[in-house]
């Protein structure tokens, strides 16, 4: 049979989502009733078709059989980990970067008292875990010593693993396992565990929660002229590969994340589609991260150059990605966001 992927798609929220699931109108995501969905789109490399789910028994036999395993795996119960509430969305990872050079905050958070400062101000805004990163890997940066990135994290991690959760932003097995000896709950890995052979060892003799970014390239080379096939099914077969390979060599948990990668070997066509199409990664079964806070895409989209004047942009993305139920949202500006946030869910009340 060709080879169909399955998206849930036409999503409810809030109230509305409640009542269209107890009269069995739509489906829950994730088995969470305040957002479901009453269609579906089945999607092959050269035709999409939108179906109703009251519809698939006019599906082919073998078809039909596929579609009803995926809507399986998309109802499902997520299982929580690492102070994220899948039953609540979305979970917000505050950004955290200390380094000098990073793309949107380069050299503001990068010595101890700031940087602590400025993890307390998240969590008391609202995030859930904080991603902390001592190598910035925006368009055109080089890799550093692993040396040098402990050296930027260290005291910081020190000081508040104990305080709340903390997610690693790390390709280098190294820093992965210190970071996890101090207390760190999730590693985030955006080159999606082949930047570094030894990480595989390290996740699986921890046995933590981590995040698997796609990335096409290096952060030297990924926006020298990115291309795919077809961006969205290419990037869902790399997360299925992943996710194979994985459980070929024992790493059997739930707890891990994918993440598309926006911005990371992706031009605007590329991040526009993934982020209309983001629900499509609901069919894997993992929890699904976007990290759409300041990036490109706003400034493509509005002509806003400006890395710090992008909280608009921030907002109305975030606002899209909650609607197709995307579990985590990777974001800088976490009070502006929340503030958002709370706006839209009370007007969804009325």
């Amino acid at each position: 049979m060709k080879r169909y992927y399955t998206r849930a798609c036409n999503f409810y929220y809030g109230k509305e989502s409640k009542y269209l699931v107890s009269k069995k109108k739509t489906l829950p995501l994730n088995n969470n009733k305040e957002i479901s969905f009453d269609n579906i789109e089945i999607i092959s490399r050269k035709t999409k078709k939108k179906v109703s789910i009251n519809n698939l028994n006019s599906l082919p036999k073998l078809l039909k059989k596929k579609i009803k395993l995926d809507l399986k795996i998309i109802t499902s119960k997520k299982k929580n980990f690492a102070n994220l509430n899948f039953q609540k969305l979305p979970n917000i990872m505050g950004v955290l970067n200390l380094t000098p050079d990073s793309f949107s905050d380069g050299g503001q958070f990068n010595n101890k008292n700031k940087g602590v400062d400025h993890a307390f101000r998240m969590i008391n805004a609202g995030a859930n875990i904080i991603d902390v990163g001592g190598e910035s890997t925006r368009p055109g940066s080089k890799s550093i010593n692993e040396r040098v990135e402990w050296n930027r994290i260290s005291k910081i991690l020190k000081s508040i693993c104990k305080k709340f959760p903390v997610s690693l932003d790390s390709r280098k097995s190294k820093v992965m396992e210190k970071g996890i000896k101090i207390g760190v709950k999730i590693i985030n890995d955006v080159s999606g565990l082949n930047y570094d052979a030894r990480t595989i060892n390290i996740l699986k003799k921890y046995k933590i929660p981590f995040i698997i970014q796609h990335s096409q390239g290096t952060p030297e080379n990924m926006q020298n002229n990115p291309t795919y096939k077809n961006e969205l099914l290419d990037i869902y077969d790399f997360f299925e590969e992943r996710i194979n390979f994985l459980r070929s060599i024992g790493i059997k948990h739930k707890n891990i994340i994918i993440d598309p990668g926006i911005g990371f070997g992706k031009n605007l066509k590329h991040n526009m589609n993934l982020i209309s199409n983001i629900s499509i990664f609901h069919t894997l079964g993992f929890p699904v991260l976007v990290g759409n806070s300041r990036k490109s895409f706003i400034k493509e989209i509005s002509g806003e150059n400006d890395t710090k004047h992008r909280i608009g942009g921030t907002v109305a993305s975030s606002i899209y990605l909650m609607m197709q139920g995307i579990q985590i949202l990777r974001i800088h500006d976490v009070n502006e966001l929340i503030q958002g946030l709370k706006v839209f869910k009370e007007l969804l009340k009325n």
